[in-house]
């Protein structure tokens, strides 16, 4: 099992073994490997990740959870949700923002459930009025910097589908500019523009879908 996160676009695996794609990524000579953990060299893989010549870490550890907790308590975590939805001729919204394509999501709001959250935030950022939720599709994570706080998106995401035939409206005021419906074989064009992890959402979405 493993957890990843990406610092930028550069992907840390917390992991209990080391098989499929973390193995081929052990011995390069841009990637960090750490087994030992305390509270330095957590720190130490932080650090690491943020340095250039670093691609890639993998953080191993025999109990996950345990990995997963103490990695975590370093950050702020703030989790979000968001949704893929899909149309009765299979595609997939996406939406174009601040430069990047990618897939509606936002901040939970308090007393707002995950679920909740998704619905919302795919409704004020595509213009979508009438959605059906149907399941979680997976989790992402993402670190960024806010002033001084070190930040742990904890992204859920929600399959869901919707009528194609309605109004597209991006939230402008989200630095939205499009919304667009595309399908499979067009996507490694979008991917060309976005970012790692809605690689890895549209991945476990398209397994579902086909």
């Amino acid at each position: 099992m493993f957890i990843k996160i990406y610092f930028n676009n550069k992907p840390l695996f917390l992991c209990d073994a080391i098989d499929g794609e973390i193995q081929s990524l052990v011995h390069h000579d841009d990637a960090v490997f750490i087994d030992e953990l305390n509270v330095h060299t957590i720190k130490a893989m932080i650090h690491e990740m943020q340095q250039p010549k670093v691609h890639a870490g993998i953080f191993f550890h025999k109990n996950i959870d345990e990995l997963k907790k103490k990695f975590f308590a370093k950050f702020v975590v703030v989790p979000a949700a968001g949704g893929v939805i899909k149309n009765e001729v299979k595609e997939i919204l996406m939406i174009y923002r601040k430069g990047k394509w990618d897939l509606p999501k936002g901040k939970l709001d308090k007393k707002e459930s995950l679920e909740e959250c998704a619905v919302r935030e795919v409704k004020e950022e595509t213009g979508l009025k009438d959605i059906k939720l149907l399941s979680l599709l997976t989790v992402t994570y993402h670190t960024y910097h806010e002033g001084t706080r070190y930040i742990l998106k904890e992204s859920h995401w929600f399959m869901m589908k919707a009528k194609k035939k309605q109004l597209l409206m991006p939230q402008i005021e989200e630095g939205i500019d499009i919304v667009r419906w595309a399908n499979q074989e067009e996507m490694p064009v979008y991917l060309l523009n976005s970012y790692p992890s809605v690689a890895d959402v549209l991945q476990a979405a398209f397994k579902k879908i086909n």
